[in-house]
């Protein structure tokens, strides 16, 4: 589409031109990105939760407590002080990964085809921003049918929501920090 274009001749200039002072720029637009797919994950995630009967929801959060994501496998910061600590090179390759890991995940998410038509784009394009970010900031400093049926299907997509919007909450709180890390006039508390 002409907003992905768009998207990557912005980010492309930025790169190619001053990588610190574009740097920024290319952090805005990648945050930007981050928080509408965080907020969309939550959206996603509330409608889906305000479908279900009570007592179906209870059952779900007390099953989901005891799996994992599928991004679960990455591994990211435990808490917002090793976030703080850790490098921007790291929270921008994590962040990369996360968004990764949900390409082919993001087909299964419920709410039909024109939702995933909103997901699908803009993953992708906040993988290749990310990647811009990853190359400008690169200094060579750091590298790294029945009951049941239906049942498991509600726990998949319930999983799935509540997954999605965790991982997009854990990208944004890295992009974020990382920006804000390569800004000398910012506050950089979580």
């Amino acid at each position: 589409s002409l907003s992905v274009v768009l998207l990557l001749s912005v980010l492309s200039l930025g790169v190619s031109s001053q990588p610190i002072t574009d740097s920024q720029h290319l952090f805005s637009i990648a945050v930007s990105r981050i928080q509408n797919l965080h907020l969309l994950a939550q959206r996603l995630f509330s409608n889906f939760e305000s479908t279900l009967q009570t007592e179906d929801q209870r059952q779900l959060n007390k099953i989901f407590l005891q799996d994992f994501c599928n991004s679960d496998y990455i591994i990211s910061p435990i808490d917002k002080h090793e976030t703080q600590r850790s490098s921007v090179l790291k929270l921008l390759s994590i962040s990369y990964r996360l968004v990764e890991s949900w390409e082919f995940s993001s087909r299964f998410l419920s709410g039909g085809s024109a939702l995933r038509n909103q997901i699908s784009p803009r993953l992708s394009e906040l993988k290749t921003g990310i990647q811009l970010l990853i190359t400008a900031n690169q200094d060579g400093a750091e590298m790294f049918s029945d009951v049941s049926a239906l049942q498991l299907l509600l726990r998949r997509n319930y999983e799935l929501l509540a997954c999605f919007k965790k991982d997009m909450h854990k990208v944004e709180t890295y992009l974020t920090v990382a920006k804000c890390r390569l800004s000398p006039e910012a506050n950089c508390t979580l």
